[in-house]
């Protein structure tokens, strides 16, 4: 089953689930605008309800069971003013669902959405160090095993391209780029050594073969360039309190 039937089906088993309950279904992320990779990226979908108490979610449990079987991520379940109240503190999710989704079924409710600036830097130092503290445990698991060392540097190499898009929007780049291009863009600006992550999007996208590349040379790097890249966060001046919407 395609990713495309596999979407419909599931929303037609929510909708069926939920019935007035539902108000929109919005696939976000790599899926929505192109970048999706079967073996790397996940199926990402927002599901807002009116209403989102216990009694509301366990009538999914049927549609969200035949959606694991099928080796999905379980989608995010909020209530419309809950998106509203918490855009806040999610400002990096909500501005990264904004700039690439499309919606299944529904209202596009991420459309008009208001973002408040005032706490994105600081959430962007969180998520490079906690995601950075995370790597080194995982390396450190892996220690000589090249093919989990591999594993772990193209599983999380997402997480930080996406992170480095928004390192950008806290030095004024509003317009959305690609993950390569956000790489390229912030690797001239900061100075760091943007090649460690080229090299990885290459072998990642099979245009490279990592048989050429020692993946602990590359694992130093890697790690160097996001050290370097969370210790220019750290000093930036937040950006201001104006919201996007």
């Amino acid at each position: 089953m395609t990713e495309e039937k596999t979407i419909t089906e599931f929303t037609e088993k929510l909708r069926l689930a939920a019935g007035a309950n539902l108000i929109s279904v919005i696939l976000y992320g790599s899926a929505a605008d192109g970048e999706f990779h079967p073996e790397y990226s996940d199926l990402n979908l927002l599901c807002i309800l009116r209403d989102s108490s216990y009694a509301s979610l366990v009538t999914f449990n049927d549609a969200v069971d035949w959606w694991r079987k099928k080796k999905h991520r379980p989608p995010q379940f909020m209530s419309l003013q809950e998106l509203k109240d918490s855009a806040d503190v999610f400002s990096i999710e909500f501005l990264d669902m904004k700039q690439r989704h499309r919606v299944v079924y529904g209202e596009d409710v991420l459309q008009s959405l208001d973002i408040p600036m005032g706490m994105h830097r600081s959430q962007l130092e969180y998520e490079l160090r906690e995601k950075l503290l995370l790597l080194r445990q995982h390396v450190l698991v892996a220690a000589n095993d090249e093919k989990q060392l591999w594993d772990v540097m193209l599983s999380s190499l997402s997480s930080f391209t996406t992170l480095f898009r928004h390192a950008l929007m806290e030095m004024g780049e509003q317009s959305r780029k690609h993950s390569r291009d956000a790489v390229q863009e912030l690797g001239k600006r900061l100075n760091f050594d943007l090649t460690v992550f080229v090299q990885l999007m290459d072998v990642r996208a099979k245009q490279t073969d990592r048989k050429q590349v020692h993946a602990s040379e590359l694992a130093s790097r890697y790690l160097g360039a996001i050290e370097h890249v969370a210790n220019i966060v750290d000093k930036m001046q937040s950006s201001s309190a104006k919201s996007i919407q």
